[in-house]
């Protein structure tokens, strides 16, 4: 019985031991051998009854068994006691590089990769007659991209330079007439203010010789009373020379020079008379000579009033040529247009960078502005939304650690490159108002632009996509 219960006692005694040291796991106290209990142990943890105090029993010494126990419980201890210390030293040294780090860095994971994104669309109604790029390929600026039906508009192009060829000539026939009538109203403009000099000459010269008709009527009556009285006075003698000629007091040639002086004198007589006639008439003929100048003068007067209307002709030509030479700008950039529409037809890369949301399909009717692809840009970027609280020491030209969540082992380098003019709800659709209804405080973000080192990024240049989730870490240093 002794030496059961001594067994018993020195049983219990390193089952309480045991007990003594304790390790936190899960956030239990638990023996640290629970995990790993054997039968033994369970029957060494089994009470054993307490000897009654009344009656007395001698203290056994301890088994060989018990001492061996003794050394490892203590080496355990130094094990458990020196893990904990290298925990609480690893611990401490992670805790203050955590808190170092956190103190020289800002982070947030509410950023995303995004770029430039082209979308690409028809700008006139066509069908599609040929696609020449696939989903995801690459394309360089200017490459074509997809081809519409050009013949409705290559018949639009052929109007339009029918209409100008009609359009130039139409000029050409009124600048010809500007010429021809131009040189016309140039001509006889002045063969008609020559013809009116002429006239007005002719006035002068008419007016002239009815002036001296006019005198020389006065001086031939002159001239007839004159060779009147010779004529009397050669009479008288004549017949006073016939008489005195009868009667012989006179020779016969006496009587004949009496005779040959009165002949001249009526010859004289009915020349004078003849000269007044001739007198009366050249005065009529100056006289409608005059009249004559002043119809010429009239004619001419109204031949220069014809070249002058010639010349509102051709003012009305030149008219006639500038609006010919307006239908032909017309008519030219109606062609333009029409070539313009036809260029249309082949739809080309705006830059460079990848297809993506192809949706054209060759047969398809296109409309102006329909979507039928887009193009992401070459040279992504990210968008870090930071909370307002963060950009205190936050300037542009910071280096940037960027861990994106598609290559979780391969962290880039980036620079921040400039902050958003105004908060996420700024620019929202729907911007909340915060003078309606009770206001609660909310922290915003505000969008910073980061950019990626090239060098950093080599490699992976086309499987980083826009939208892609990103980590970022600010350097404050």
């Amino acid at each position: 019985m002794e030496s059961q219960s001594n067994n018993s006692n020195g049983k219990a005694a390193a089952v309480l031991d045991e007990e003594l040291v304790l390790v936190t796991q899960n956030g239990k106290n638990v023996h640290p051998e629970a995990a790993t209990v054997t039968p033994e142990v369970e029957e060494r943890k089994v009470p054993v009854a307490e000897p009654d105090n009344d009656s007395k029993q001698e203290p056994t010494p301890p088994s060989e068994k018990e001492k061996s126990a003794a050394p490892k419980q203590k080496k355990r201890r130094v094990i458990i006691l020196a893990a904990l210390g290298v925990v609480a030293v690893v611990g401490g040294v992670f805790g203050f590089r955590w808190w170092q780090y956190g103190s020289t860095h800002e982070t947030t994971d509410d950023a995303y990769v995004t770029t430039n994104v082209h979308p690409v669309s028809s700008r006139i109604n066509g069908t599609v007659s040929n696609v020449l790029v696939k989903d995801n390929q690459q394309v360089e600026p200017g490459q074509l991209l997809v081809t519409l039906d050009p013949r409705d508009y290559q018949v639009q192009v052929q109007q339009a330079q029918a209409s100008l060829e009609a359009a130039q000539r139409q000029a050409n026939a009124a600048l010809s007439s500007v010429n021809l009538a131009s040189g016309n109203a140039s001509g006889n403009t002045q063969q008609a203010q020559g013809n009116v000099s002429v006239a007005s000459a002719s006035i002068s010269t008419a007016i002239a010789a009815v002036n001296a008709a006019r005198a020389g009527v006065p001086a031939a009556i002159a001239q007839v009373a004159q060779a009147d009285a010779n004529l009397q006075r050669s009479q008288a003698d004549y017949n006073r020379y016939s008489t005195l000629y009868q009667q012989g007091a006179i020779p016969r040639q006496q009587l004949d020079t009496a005779k040959a002086t009165y002949q001249v004198n009526l010859a004289q007589k009915n020349s004078a008379i003849q000269a007044v006639a001739q007198a009366q008439a050249n005065l009529a003929q100056a006289q409608e000579n005059v009249v004559k100048a002043q119809a010429q003068l009239a004619a001419s007067k109204g031949s220069l009033q014809q070249a002058q209307a010639t010349t509102n002709q051709t003012k009305i030509n030149q008219s006639q040529y500038q609006a010919a030479q307006a239908a032909i700008a017309q008519s030219q950039a109606s062609l333009k247009n029409a070539q313009l529409q036809l260029s249309y037809t082949n739809i080309y890369a705006p830059s460079a960078g990848r297809v993506g949301n192809k949706t054209v399909q060759v047969g398809a009717r296109e409309q102006p502005g329909t979507p039928m692809m887009s193009i992401t840009e070459n040279g992504d970027w990210v968008v870090a939304n930071f909370k307002e609280t963060q950009l205190e020491r936050i300037h542009p030209g910071q280096q940037v650690e960027v861990t994106i969540d598609a290559f979780p082992h391969h962290p880039f380098i980036g620079r921040v490159d400039s902050f958003s003019p105004g908060s996420g709800a700024t620019f929202a659709l729907l911007p909340s108002d915060n003078a309606t209804g009770n206001f609660t405080k909310i922290v915003q973000r505000i969008p910073v632009k980061i950019l990626f080192d090239p060098n950093s990024v080599r490699g992976y240049e086309s499987r980083i996509a826009p939208g892609m989730s990103v980590e970022v870490s600010v350097d404050l240093k």
